[in-house]
């Protein structure tokens, strides 16, 4: 089968984020940059299932400036068989992506669609969802684990009361947890044959995508700083300030 993963360029997960001067949004000059923590899990089992012969081809997408095409690099020195680019310079709302995504997934027809179920610069966790209702596929989020039966494909999924496991028909869009594997390092031997795998470019325009933005930043802020704790000498205190200041207890 043909496997589709998407990968998105955010600031690195170990980076402190600012907030800009004019609160206008994040600050990301001079800032480290790297591959979607939950698409690289995407990618990773992309990976496993061409290895373990399920898969015969991968193919990573990313959008955004040409920075992202180091995201797909990457994505292509873990396993990845080619990449597409979708060229815009300016920050895409999920709807837009899960639009851009369905228009790339038309024209390359693959079996199965593997995201990230967030990305940690937005923390939205819509679009696989978006996607799936735009091409009237079945969906399997916060995969955990994946079995694959033919044309269909038994997810077990996450949720508030432990694991739930759901049988899909394929094709299929599948979104990542955490738990669904553990990402591989690139070999510096990948890494060089990396830059040899072709990266195909595209645009909003040329796939006829509006990618106008629907929604406005009003403002960015910090969250507020926390106060700072207070020592107590024994339980008669901590019951007393319970009552009379924290009002919690009566």
């Amino acid at each position: 089968m043909k496997v589709v993963v998407a990968v998105k360029r955010v600031i690195d997960y170990n980076v402190k984020v600012r907030v800009k001067s004019d609160n206008s949004g994040v600050e990301t000059a001079n800032v480290k940059m790297s591959m979607n923590p939950f698409d690289e899990i995407a990618v990773e089992e992309g990976v496993r299932m061409r290895e373990a012969g399920v898969a015969r081809e991968l193919i990573a997408v990313s959008m955004g400036p040409q920075q992202s095409k180091e995201t797909i690099r990457t994505a292509l020195a873990m396993g990845s068989d080619r990449g597409i680019h979708v060229l815009h310079p300016d920050a895409l709302e999920p709807l837009m992506v899960a639009k851009l995504m369905a228009a790339i997934i038309r024209k390359e027809a693959p079996d199965i669609v593997i995201l990230g179920k967030q990305a940690i610069d937005d923390d939205s966790s819509q679009t696989g969802q978006m996607l799936a209702a735009l091409l009237g596929w079945a969906q399997g989020t916060f995969a955990s684990k994946l079995d694959f039966e033919g044309e269909f494909v038994a997810v077990t999924r996450e949720i508030d009361g432990g694991l739930e496991t759901i049988k899909l028909k394929l094709p299929a869009i599948i979104t990542t947890d955490l738990r669904l594997n553990t990402p591989r390092y690139a070999s510096l031997p990948n890494i060089m044959k990396a830059k040899k795998k072709p990266i195909e470019e595209t645009s909003p325009g040329d796939l006829g995508v509006d990618v106008t933005p629907r929604l406005i930043t009003v403002k960015v802020v910090e969250p507020a700083k926390r106060q700072a704790g207070v020592k107590v000498e024994n339980v008669e205190e901590l019951v007393e300030k319970l009552r009379n200041e924290a009002k919690v207890i009566s």
